[in-house]
């Protein structure tokens, strides 16, 4: 089969497009013919050499796809040509990913859907509906007529939560560090977008001066005092992201988090997005109520290069996704 593979660490010339060996899938192991996959921050991280020790070379990246199932176990209960979507749990890092026309994975992180979508739309949404879905239900626990706040709102995964929270029944709150950038998120349903230059806790509270039930936390560590000052006493902020690049705080004591103020965190893999779920969204996303937020479609491996470079330059919102014509 063709595959993108990293021999070394490098720039975006270490993409090489080849020929490698058909996986065989082990015991508990599922082959997909893979139809389309988003291109994620993490996977240029992985080309540059700058992921944890887990990631090894020469490796076939992709973090997520989506395809049909090619081959599988009897007791896995997923059969040939059943359309599926896979993310997460080491896949392009601990073993070659979907950066190839065939990927194999543990039965465990495959989530089968039917869908009239097309593969570019699937394909967009496994990495960013699960993290974002995963952020939302697993960390705050957000319930209709509940007000959240997004900060790094015009990241995937906070165009991807706006969307689903709204969906929910929840009002909406998200930042953008770029003032025009304020009409792509009410284009996905926020209800109040927010410039933000580093302090935003004075506008949240000119709007909700109780402070907002939630907060979903992408830029990270540098904004996280700030951010404990737009919630309300009982509410609670989930660390998901860190956009801005600094993971941790010097010196950090807990007397930070405000009184009655609290902290969660969102780490979670495939498991934390059921096939009902998923299934549901894919439906939204017919009936017109979620949106799904595609940057652009590259056509095939030879793209993805391309693909990756648009990712780290930032300049268009929303997900990058490569479909395989093959």
């Amino acid at each position: 089969m063709r595959a993108v593979v990293v021999s070394q660490p490098g720039g975006l010339d270490a993409l090489q497009v080849t020929t490698v060996p058909m996986p065989e899938p082990g015991p508990g192991w599922v082959r997909i013919k893979v139809k389309a996959f988003g291109v994620n921050e993490s996977e240029v991280t992985t080309r540059k050499g700058e992921s944890d020790p887990e990631v090894t070379y020469p490796r076939i990246p992709g973090i997520e796809g989506v395809g049909v199932v090619d081959q599988a176990d009897e007791d896995s209960g997923l059969r040939p040509g059943q359309q599926v979507a896979t993310m997460m749990g080491g896949m392009g890092r601990s073993f070659d990913g979907s950066y190839a026309q065939y990927v194999t994975v543990p039965a465990g992180q495959v989530i089968p859907f039917e869908t009239g979508l097309p593969w570019e739309v699937a394909g967009a949404l496994p990495e960013m509906f699960q993290t974002a879905y995963g952020s939302l239900a697993t960390g705050l626990g957000l319930q209709a007529g509940q007000t959240l706040l997004i900060r790094g709102g015009t990241s995937t995964v906070g165009l991807s939560a706006a969307t689903i929270a709204k969906d929910l029944g929840a009002t909406v709150l998200s930042t953008t560090r770029c003032p025009d950038r304020a009409g792509e998120l009410r284009a996905v349903g926020v209800d109040h977008p927010l410039a933000d230059n580093g302090t935003i806790a004075d506008q949240v509270r000119e709007l909700m001066p109780d402070g907002v039930d939630a907060v979903l936390e992408l830029v990270g560590c540098s904004v996280l005092a700030d951010t404990f000052r737009t919630v309300r006493r009982h509410g609670t902020v989930c660390f998901t992201g860190a956009l801005a690049g600094q993971w941790t705080i010097p010196d950090f004591t807990p007397f930070m988090i405000p009184n009655g103020v609290r902290l969660t965190s969102y780490a979670g893999g495939a498991t934390d997005l059921p096939a009902q779920v998923f299934q549901q969204q894919l439906q939204a996303i017919i009936a017109g109520r979620l949106k799904a937020p595609v940057a652009k479609v590259y056509h095939g491996l030879e793209q993805v290069r391309d693909a990756q470079a648009d990712v780290e330059a930032g300049t268009t919102p929303g997900k990058h996704v490569v479909l395989l014509d093959d």
